[in-house]
């Protein structure tokens, strides 16, 4: 996938490189402040997302970076099904469990810059119209974000850890 503009504004998306890793790691810290601040104290601990989590995300071709002006602003990792912890979900169902999927992780942004959700989403499914995400119970920001966007709660599942999370799809009828 190349780099792709996502709206008027000088902001693209593309593939995140080693060479980006720096700045990849100050978005994941304002991020992290960010939720400290809103009340999510638990999520992204003990050095997560750590620089092996985001090279693993880019040796499957999986992790993004969003830019505005050629800086790193956000990042994300999109990444093809299936999703090891989604394979079991309580509480619910998932709204399309037959079909191929992509799943969202690690989305981080700067404070400061806005539209960083909408521009993720136009970009994901853009590339696939059947997407999941998840997150921790305590980040009502993300919550936010994915209902406005039109996910659907679908229940909750549980990360290799055995930590809880939140867990939603989507479904773009092409």
């Amino acid at each position: 996938m190349n780099k792709v503009r996502v709206n008027r504004l000088s902001r693209i998306i593309r593939e995140a490189q080693p060479s980006d890793m720096a700045e990849i790691m100050q978005v994941m810290d304002a991020a992290k402040i960010i939720m400290r601040q809103s009340g999510n104290m638990h999520q992204w601990g003990d050095g997560y997302p750590s620089e092996a989590v985001i090279t693993a995300d880019m040796e499957r071709n999986g992790g993004f970076v969003v830019e505005d002006d050629g800086k790193v602003v956000g990042y994300f990792a999109f990444l093809p099904s299936p999703e090891p912890t989604y394979a079991k979900i309580y509480e619910g169902d998932w709204l399309d469990d037959e079909r191929p999927y992509h799943v969202v992780h690690r989305i981080a942004s700067y404070p400061d810059v806005h539209g960083i959700f909408s521009c993720i989403m136009d970009y994901c499914f853009s590339h696939d119209p059947n997407i999941r995400i998840d997150t921790h119970r305590d980040n009502r920001i993300m919550q936010h974000n994915i209902l406005k966007h039109g996910f659907t709660y679908c229940g909750i599942i549980y990360l290799l850890s055995g930590d809880e999370r939140l867990a939603y799809q989507k479904v773009v009828n092409r």
